[in-house]
């Protein structure tokens, strides 16, 4: 009682693999954070295509 195994090497190999899973996942989190972040901070043109007319883009040729 109270005795612990060392872990097997499976284990080690197990923990390696997840430690790398979690690395890419966080790194991908990061990316679409930054270009979030990045898009918003430009203040470009934040206005969806929804298939209606915007008055910013009439322009005199066009009325």
């Amino acid at each position: 009682m109270g005795y612990f195994r060392a872990d097997h090497e499976l284990h080690d190999r197990r923990k390696g693999r997840n430690l790398g899973v979690a690395a890419v996942l966080i790194g991908l989190i990061v990316i679409v954070f930054g270009l979030t972040y990045v898009k918003i901070t430009s203040g470009g043109s934040l206005e969806g295509f929804d298939h209606t007319v915007r008055p910013a883009l009439i322009t005199e040729d066009t009325q």
